[in-house]
């Protein structure tokens, strides 16, 4: 049986500018009457970045981009389906939840799921790659020959 002698490696990640999605997300706003905006919304493989949408007046009204980056996000969760909208809510490492909606058939809580789960695999990969290397043999005891058993002594 003949067969490569290493193992495949994994594709390229992708780089933390590369954008892998863009589109228009809506996202609830915090105020009191909690307001859908609609968001220009670019995906990369480290952050959502969430700008004024395109052909705001005054470039979104003074609105600045902002950016929810990965390393703060803990999940997507919520995903709930009701007529055209897929609402969803992203957790923050601080519990802070942010609620967006799409359209059903846009897919925008799928690809966002799926970048942060490959953003949170490759940051283990580097925690254990950066460990130092354990002995293989390393159990809570060493093994320096046969072990002696012990019974309990009695009365």
């Amino acid at each position: 049986m003949k067969g490569p002698s290493a193992s495949p490696s994994p594709p390229p990640s992708p780089s933390a500018s590369e954008v892998l999605r863009a589109g228009e997300l809506e996202k609830r706003s915090a105020s009191l009457l909690q307001l859908w905006k609609k968001k220009r919304a670019v995906l990369s493989a480290d952050r959502l970045r969430l700008c004024p949408p395109e052909g705001a007046a005054g470039g979104g009204g003074g609105q600045r981009a902002k950016e929810l980056r990965f390393g703060a996000i803990q999940k997507v969760d919520c995903v709930e389906r009701t007529g055209k909208y897929v609402y969803f809510t992203v957790v923050t490492t601080d519990r802070r939840e942010i609620d967006f909606r799409c359209p059903g058939e846009s897919g925008w809580n799928a690809s966002l799921a799926l970048a942060l789960i490959a953003f949170q695999n490759r940051a283990a990969l580097q925690r254990v790659q950066g460990r130092p290397q354990q002995p293989p043999d390393h159990d809570h005891h060493h093994d320096d020959g046969p072990r002696e058993r012990r019974l309990p002594r009695g009365p």
